[in-house]
This record gives structure tokens, sequence and C-alpha cells, in this order.
């Protein structure tokens, strides 16, 4: 049975994101999926003189070795201003400096949502194009607009019959290649 790792790429307790992700982790069937909030390994922001009085953030190692530990990767990127949230940044940027390969060849999917109806198009775009120099293997991508009229919040799923078969579709694509 493969291992997904799921998570937000966000430090918000109440990010829409969470419930997509936690959504998709749940149509996971065939898998065991750890569904992780990147709160628990935040860091300060990455900068060159941090790592070279410090060295590496124990968590951001705790991190990577979660990636290595994996056989496919589900994350949903938070957008903010069209890029990625501030906090997975430097956690991701953190994790860079142990490998450049920082998705260690794992198949993945990533998602995005968003209020709006582009439902964070942005910034799935930039990470799914640097998913494959990042040691990505990119299975499907998925952005969900206008989240409030999509989503059911009470029952935690997707109301939108469309976007829930392309959700369980991207799903079992990387469960099947896990």
């Amino acid at each position: 049975m493969p291992k997904i790792l799921a998570f937000a790429a966000t430090l918000n307790s109440q990010s829409i994101n969470k419930q997509l992700v936690a959504h998709a982790a749940a149509l996971a069937t065939g898998a065991e999926v750890e569904l992780v909030d990147i709160q628990d390994f935040e860091m300060p922001l990455y900068s060159q003189d941090r790592e070279r009085e410090g060295g590496i953030p124990q968590l951001a190692k705790d991190f990577f070795a979660k990636i290595g530990e994996a056989d496919g990767l589900l994350i949903s990127f938070a957008e903010h201003n069209g890029s990625y949230t501030a906090g997975f940044k430097s956690l991701y940027d953190w994790c860079s400096r142990i490998d450049s390969k920082v998705w260690q060849g794992k198949p993945m999917v990533l998602l995005a949502t968003s209020p709006g109806g582009r439902g964070g198009a942005g910034v799935l775009k930039a990470a799914s194009d640097s998913a494959p120099f990042f040691g990505g293997d990119l299975k499907a991508t998925l952005a969900v607009p206008k989240f409030y009229e999509n989503f059911d919040a009470e029952l935690g799923v997707l109301s939108n019959e469309e976007l829930r078969a392309q959700l369980q579709s991207a799903v079992d694509a990387l469960v099947a290649g896990s």
C-alpha cells in the first residue's frame, strides 16, 4: 500500500486549501495517507546568513525526511499575491539547501483553490512548472475556483460534481503511480 504525504502549503489554520487537501486525502483509497500541517515545521525565513550562522534547522531536515519516506505527494497551494505563501516558501527554500531535488523523484498531485474565479491558478502554474526541476514527477494538477460555491464545508467535500470527478481522477493517478 503506497504512503502518500499530504499537506496544504500555508500556515493559515483556517485555510481553504487545508480543507481541499483533507478532502483529496480522503479520496485516496488504497493508500495510507499522512496529512501534515506545515505549521509544525515553521521556521525563520531562509537566508544565506542564517544558514552560515546556524546551519539547516532540524525542522527542515525533518520535513525533508517526511518527503523521503513517502511514496507520493499531495499538495494544495494557497496563493498570496499570485505566488507561494511566505511560510511554505521558506520551508521549501531550507529543504532545497539539503538537496535541490526537494521532491525526491516522488509522484505528485498539485492542487490550489481560492474564493475567486481562477482558483489559485497563478501559484499552481508556478508550482507545476517548477516541480520537474526540483525532482517532482507530476501526475496531475487541479485548480478549484470559487471555493465557497464549489465546496460543502459542513460535509468537507466538493459539491461540484465535475470538479469532484476531476479531483478523484487526479488522486487515483497519484495512488496508481506511487
